[in-house]
């Protein structure tokens, strides 16, 4: 299988070398046709540094630069969806059958989703006909146990390339657990509360400059959530439709009543 790799942690980050790594061994799933065969294509097109939180960001009105630092190893000044793009339309010879972006440091669970780059990645390949699948690990301190979840990501690849369909995208965010006997739950997406906060600085010639900070996101406990999925200490599976519209809402919607601009007299 020919594999696009990428992240927004970066190129030199741990849980894409963790993928690299188990996807170039290739697989290894005894029911699995290609487990005699030979390891995975595998590409890696990531940012030249970190890009957490850039959503689905792309660069439009400067050039992405690139530069190829070993075989089928490249990377960019540009985002993790621009990454997807330059990957499929400008240095791979052949269109991949997958692009898996991660392994992320952090969880995208719930409304992470909407700002994660990791996610963005996937979603970028799904817009453009390929499976995506979105990888993270739910802790952001060391020590972090990439390598169970790269393997998770290996042995089920065929399985997840399966779940795919042009309209969604897989998400997937593992425990950070040093084991490969971890349960595998089906989920949706969880409601997750962001209290965010401001820092405010001065610098000497006035200008203001602010960081951002707030207190730990609130979860809820929800059954079928990622959230409860991964904080159980399970493998969470999450189809991601690109389609955000809420037909819930559609009949409200219509029954509104909107003034219009008075006719001049």
């Amino acid at each position: 299988m020919r594999i696009l790799l990428t992240n927004d942690d970066g190129i030199d980050s741990a849980g894409l070398d963790a993928l690299r790594v188990e996807l170039s061994r290739g697989s290894r799933n005894a029911d699995d046709e290609r487990n005699d065969q030979a390891a995975h294509e595998v590409w890696i097109v990531a940012p030249d540094g970190e890009r957490s939180a850039q959503s689905h960001s792309i660069t439009v009105h400067d050039p992405i630069r690139c530069r190829e630092l070993g075989s089928q190893i490249f990377r960019t000044s540009g985002t993790p969806a621009d990454c997807v793009i330059v990957g499929v339309l400008g240095i791979m010879t052949e269109k991949p059958d997958v692009v898996i972006s991660g392994i992320n440091i952090g969880p995208n669970l719930g409304t992470d989703i909407i700002y994660s780059g990791t996610v963005a990645a996937a979603r970028q390949a799904a817009f453009m006909g390929i499976p995506g699948i979105a990888v993270s690990v739910n802790s952001y301190r060391p020590p972090f146990h990439m390598a169970p979840l790269a393997r998770f990501v290996a042995r089920n690849l065929q399985t997840l390339v399966g779940l795919w369909n042009p309209r969604h995208l897989v998400n997937i965010n593992g425990p950070n657990i040093d084991s490969d006997d971890v349960p595998v739950e089906i989920t949706h997406p969880s409601w997750r509360v962001y209290h965010d906060q401001l820092e405010e600085f001065q610098s000497p010639n006035g200008d203001r400059y602010y960081f951002m900070n707030g207190h730990p996101i609130e979860n809820a406990m929800e059954k079928g959530s990622d959230w409860t999925a991964v904080a159980e200490g399970s493998i969470s599976v999450s189809p991601i439709y690109l389609n955000p519209v809420d037909h819930h809402e559609d009949e409200k919607y219509r029954q509104a009543v909107f003034n219009r601009a008075e006719p001049d007299s």
